[in-house]
């Protein structure tokens, strides 16, 4: 959008400015137009200092600022698809990454559990049998797969860690002063 707006904002100015120089536009390697009062090699003059020649028109000038604003209508059009197309794969990725963390997640609290479940709708629990969990583990290590490329180590040898105990809050005095707060 910044650079939709430097365009338009460089396009104005050119337009409407008194002073006279040469203005050289090209395109580099990724695409993006530039714009330069200095001569680079492969760029093209847009406007130029020098007094216009004998038997020049408005027609021609008029055909000239069609194909420039139509110019500037495709490179615009390409810019925001450009930015579609990176706003998509962001989406995309950010949605892989959620994906990922949660299947991972899945997949450690069923290699870890001793007895794997399902909550049926009233969150009532019905446990696998030990043939079904191993068949929902691989599920679940396959979803990883896809969802990661890489499934995380699990030692089934290595000690559960232990729960930390959570440490109480202190409840904060209260900040109203309780005999001015008496009625009398």
């Amino acid at each position: 959008m910044l650079r939709r707006l430097s365009f338009s904002a460089l396009i104005i100015a050119g337009a409407f400015t008194l002073a006279r120089a040469d203005v050289y536009r090209w395109v580099d390697d990724h695409g993006q137009p530039h714009y330069s009062d200095q001569w680079m090699p492969g760029s093209e003059v847009i406007k130029t200092s020098k007094a216009h020649p004998p038997g020049w028109d408005s027609a021609a000038h008029g055909a000239d600022q069609k194909s420039l604003t139509a110019s500037n209508n495709r490179v615009s059009e390409q810019l925001g698809e450009k930015d579609n197309a990176r706003a998509v794969q962001q989406d995309l990725a950010s949605r892989h990454a959620v994906l990922c963390k949660q299947s991972k997640d899945s997949y450690m609290r069923a290699i870890t559990s001793r007895r794997v479940y399902k909550e049926g709708a009233g969150g009532e629990r019905s446990y696998m049998s030990d043939a079904d969990a191993d068949a929902y583990r691989e599920q679940l290590r396959k979803q990883v797969q896809d969802y990661c490329g890489s499934v995380p180590q699990f030692d089934p040898n290595a000690p559960i860690p232990q729960p930390q105990p959570i440490e109480p809050k202190p409840i904060p005095e209260p900040k109203v002063n309780p005999a001015a707060a008496t009625s009398q």
